[in-house]
């Protein structure tokens, strides 16, 4: 869960090397979007999955989600939906418009996860939903597989809705 991802970070950060005891991994430049408003959780997913080997770059609302994925089109997109300004159900229509982006895969990650807000995720043109808090190890080993299954690969247990 995220929670354990604070756990983590409190224990890599009292070990006298500063490092977790597992080894990161080379996951070939995968490119992650994390799209956040709450600092916390932005800054410790994107450490999280750069220590895994993935290439991230955080924005903290909508509009600068849009512009970092046009800029430079990233592999995946991890979208909070409920964000102040331009929201994630916002910023997805729009990205899915745009024939530069239309392809990247969009996965939302929320905390309310009932059925009627899976559903307008899946209709604003989000391709998974996964459930807050998650199992933030479940997220990356998701993430290493995504490239070679799709995004069939986030319906497992600690991620996964039945919507």
């Amino acid at each position: 869960m995220l929670g354990n991802l604070h756990q983590e970070r409190r224990l890599r950060m009292s070990r006298p090397s500063g490092k977790p005891n597992s080894t990161p991994t080379n996951n070939n430049g995968i490119r992650v979007l994390v799209v956040e408003d709450y600092a916390d959780n932005r800054d410790l997913l994107t450490e999280y999955l750069t220590f895994r080997g993935f290439a991230v770059s955080a924005a903290a609302d909508g509009d600068a989600a849009i512009r970092l994925a046009r800029e430079e089109p990233p592999d995946v997109i991890l979208m909070d939906l409920r964000m102040p300004g331009v929201d994630g159900w916002q910023a997805t229509r729009q990205l899915k418009a745009d024939p530069m982006t239309a392809h990247v895969p969009v996965i939302a990650v929320t905390a309310h996860a009932l059925r009627p807000e899976v559903q307008s995720a899946r209709d604003a043109g989000c391709d998974a939903v996964v459930a807050k808090p998650f199992d933030i190890a479940a997220l990356g080993d998701a993430l290493e597989e995504f490239k070679s299954r799709g995004v069939s690969v986030f319906d497992r247990p600690g991620l996964a809705l039945k919507g």
